[in-house]
């Protein structure tokens, strides 16, 4: 147990003088305030922007936003949280392969499936924690400019985005674990969520895949049911389970 510990407490330390978790921090941050401010300011815009169209014949009628604006922005800007954070842990092991730095762990006995299973655990709290800040202080500035409780399922519109970036975690380690190169693990992540939503067309299937949570958004307006996720959370937590048993199995038999 204490070579774990101690692998991710190396882990933790990597990621604070690379920068990556003050980097992280910072822009989830700015992201969770980003969603409601830019809600409180689209009246002050559309006033604006409808000033310069009167002149064009073009006439804009008053705006009115409430909680559900700041939502709505939530999961707009949902993909491109993803996409950051994706971006900059990708090269959790790449970078080990390109240093040589596992070498000398793994010849003192150092048991492969704990570096997996230690980077997998920084990465699931560090995603954690990143995403919930990011979730509460949209909830936060929400409740305090409008009323949340005109969202229905709030939870449960959050869990799912949450449980997509798991899935995106667990594929990180599945492509690493045959791919040495970053761009290889990132074209990887990229073809598997492409994958899905073109599959994600069909409706039989759609209703299952992955990427189906990131429409959870639909929840908050009662446009789609609680029901309508569990097929899509529970084959994304098969996935994720056995998209890490094969990531640990590859790992073991690579040559590094």
């Amino acid at each position: 147990m204490r070579p774990l510990i101690a692998f991710m407490q190396k882990e933790i330390l990597e990621l604070y003088r690379t920068g990556k978790l003050l980097l992280m921090v910072i822009l989830f941050v700015l992201f969770g305030m980003m969603n409601p401010v830019i809600a409180k300011l689209t009246p002050w815009l559309m006033e604006m922007a409808s000033e310069s169209l009167k002149e064009s014949g073009m006439v804009i009628g008053s705006v009115k936003v409430d909680a559900m604006a700041s939502w709505t922005q939530f999961y707009k800007n949902m993909p491109i949280v993803l996409i950051v954070f994706v971006i900059l842990s990708s090269a959790v092991l790449t970078n080990e392969y390109q240093k040589g730095t596992l070498i000398n762990m793994l010849t003192k006995g150092l048991k492969r499936w704990k570096v997996m299973a230690a980077k997998a655990v920084v990465l699931i709290v560090l995603w954690s924690i990143c995403y919930w800040m990011h979730y509460g202080i949209t909830y936060g500035y929400t409740a305090y400019f409008w009323d949340n409780t005109i969202a229905s399922h709030l939870a449960m519109g959050a869990v799912c985005p949450y449980l997509f970036g798991i899935f995106l975690i667990v594929l990180i380690f599945l492509f690493s674990s045959f791919l040495n190169g970053n761009i290889g693990v990132l074209t990887g992540i990229l073809a598997v969520v492409g994958a899905s939503y073109l599959a994600g067309m069909i409706p039989k299937v759609g209703k299952y895949l992955p990427t189906r949570l990131l429409s959870s958004g639909e929840l908050l307006t009662k446009a789609a049911e609680v029901s309508d996720y569990y097929g899509a959370a529970l084959v994304t937590l098969g996935l994720c389970v056995v998209g890490m048993g094969l990531a640990v199995m590859v790992f073991n038999r690579k040559n590094i």
